[in-house]
């Protein structure tokens, strides 16, 4: 693991965060990530961005607030990821919070109907009979679907975040922060960020109506923010300073014992404190667990958990997502082995440069929910973007890109998409992941205009992994309890990222425990401190045989075993002194 650029970071520190009370590691860290005031470590609720700013509320807010007032009935048509799940339940819970009766909602199963309001999902949730249909974190890219449901005289509200395609559909508003036009100046909202504004529009259309009264109470919008917070951290978007104010909110709420029973569910079958609630342990294990019925099944097992205000009837749903992921893993680490194998095989054949720089997996027997966390897997490792593909009936093949720093993979796909009109089906995303479908007899083709395009885009040149740093630690702040101050002083997330560490240890001891992970007991070279450190997923073999030194990069935690709590070091990368 040699071939890890490491730069440590050292950014100049603003002369207001010199002067205020912060600890001088987190001044470091802060300005490390374009931090200059402490304005922009405010999180209270009233910095949120105004809803009025997004293009399209205006329209929304009306139609929606007409259905409710009206008791019509109105369907939600979300995805089948926890962000689709987090924004559907968020919209459910919200409209029946301000006295609409006749809420459903609908997710595609993705092995029936794939993703987004398609022409089958339009004439599925007809038998609904809605008046309106709110889609969430999908249907920009719904122009065939929203033309049916117009066509069976249903309206449409489209509520998304992904980027827009050359064509819009014919919704009766649409909410995105990235549709053109838009000036709204966060972009990078999760599904269920733009789920809630449009929320906080519909309360304050109704409101402006004189709806609320004695008998119907204006709602506290501000319940719904572990749904924000748990969602936007599960779809991995940037985390700027309005989904930070989003995601620290949510998390605050949590950690008082105030959210719903499905989130306190989850944290509790994954073995996690709700009063130490971070954005790890929701990146780790409350999305993956909630992921699994989307990968796996379908997503309503996920939503109902995030319904239900009964904790038995969430629990016994957070157990069957348990179940489910359980099962995921097993699935993946089958696929993740044949795919090993398979590179393993072409780097025999090649050296590392002349790997191609865009990489496309196939094998027929692979499961189509599973083939996202493969494709990151095998990016991690080899550091290029990736797109594995799974068998979706008949001749059609479904793909799953995930994509690295300074490779726009959607952008990739549409460059694709314009070159070869014919060869990509369908396809939409982010920056970093993407989804697409193929004729199977397209794939040889697409593998080599795939990995032309990743060439033209960014050149092999950037495809060394490079890793920033924080820097060494000083003696003294190795310490458990500037570990439980990092723990809570983000949110830490994407392009907000958690503290990394690099500095020179003495191995004084190691072993291998839970049969994967390795756990070292080390001496840090700068103050001669022990510390316990844990390589997750890594054996013995990143330790040269007899070596007693090594460079490491690592971030600190907080160990809870027992009720004690101890510093432990989370290994990221080890390499040789």
């Amino acid at each position: 693991m040699n071939d890890v650029s490491v730069i440590s970071k050292c950014s100049e520190i603003s002369a207001e965060l010199q002067a205020s009370d912060l600890n001088p590691l987190l001044k470091r860290i802060y300005a490390n990530r374009g931090i200059e005031s402490c304005d922009q470590l405010d999180y209270s609720i009233t910095g949120l961005l105004d809803f009025k700013r997004l293009k399209g509320v205006d329209q929304a807010a009306p139609l929606i607030a007409d259905a409710v007032m009206n008791n019509q009935s109105v369907v939600i048509v979300g995805d089948f990821d926890a962000d689709g799940a987090t924004s559907s339940a968020l919209m459910v819970r919200a409209l029946r919070s301000m006295g609409a009766d006749k809420i459903n909602y609908l997710v595609p199963n993705r092995f029936e109907y794939g993703y987004g309001l398609t022409p089958e999902i339009v004439l599925l949730a007809k038998k609904m009979s809605p008046d309106l249909i709110v889609t969430v974190d999908n249907g920009i890219s719904s122009i065939d679907g929203v033309a049916k449901a117009k066509q069976e005289n249903i309206k449409v509200v489209v509520t998304d975040h992904h980027l827009q395609g050359v064509v819009l559909p014919d919704a009766d508003a649409i909410v995105n922060p990235n549709q053109q036009g838009c000036e709204f100046p966060s972009k990078m909202m999760a599904g269920v960020g733009v789920a809630f504004y449009v929320m906080l529009a519909v309360r304050a259309e109704l409101r402006s109506r004189d709806w609320f009264n004695e008998q119907r109470t204006e709602p506290n919008m501000a319940v719904l923010l572990d749904l924000v917070a748990l969602g936007t951290v599960a779809d991995v978007v940037p985390l700027d300073k309005n989904n930070r104010l989003l995601v620290e909110q949510g998390l605050h709420r949590i950690r008082k014992a105030q959210c719903c029973e499905g989130i306190r569910a989850l944290l509790e079958i994954s073995g996690k404190n709700m009063n130490a609630c971070t954005t790890q342990d929701f990146g780790f294990a409350v999305a993956p667990r909630l992921n699994a019925a989307g990968r796996l099944d379908d997503m309503s097992v996920g939503i109902e958990c995030l319904l239900t205000d009964d904790f038995d009837q969430a629990m016994h749903y957070a157990k069957m997502l348990n179940d489910m992921n359980q099962q995921r893993k097993e699935i993946e680490g089958d696929m993740l082995a044949q795919a090993m194998t398979v590179m393993e095989g072409l780097l025999a054949k090649l050296d590392q440069e002349k790997l191609q720089a865009g990489l496309c997996l196939y094998d027929e027997d692979w499961h189509q929910g599973v083939v996202g966390l493969l494709a990151s897997r095998v990016k991690e490792k080899y550091h290029r973007p990736v797109i594995a593909f799974a068998d979706a009936g008949g001749d059609e093949v479904k793909g799953s890109a995930r994509s690295i720093p300074g490779v726009h993979i959607r952008d990739v796909l549409d460059a694709i998409a314009t070159k070869y009109p014919a060869m990509v089906q369908k396809f939409g995303g982010h920056a970093m992941a993407a989804g697409l479908s193929l004729n199977k007899s397209d794939l040889e083709q697409f593998t080599s205009a795939f990995s032309e395009q990743i060439e033209v885009s960014l050149g092999k040149r950037f495809l060394d992994k490079v890793i920033e740093t924080d820097g060494g630690l000083l003696s003294g702040e190795l310490s458990l309890p500037l570990a439980e101050t990092l723990r809570f002083a983000g949110p830490w997330g994407q392009c907000f990222s958690e503290p990394l560490f690099d500095d020179e240890f003495d191995v004084v001891d190691w072993r291998i425990v839970g049969e994967k992970h390795l756990k070292l007991k080390l001496r840090h070279n700068v103050s001669g401190q022990e510390v316990e450190a844990i390589a997750f997923n890594q054996g013995a073999d990143v330790l040269q045989a007899g070596e007693s030194s090594i460079k490491m990069i690592y971030r600190m935690d907080v160990n809870e075993f027992r009720g004690r709590k101890t510093l432990q070091l989370i290994i990221q990368h080890i390499e040789s002194k």
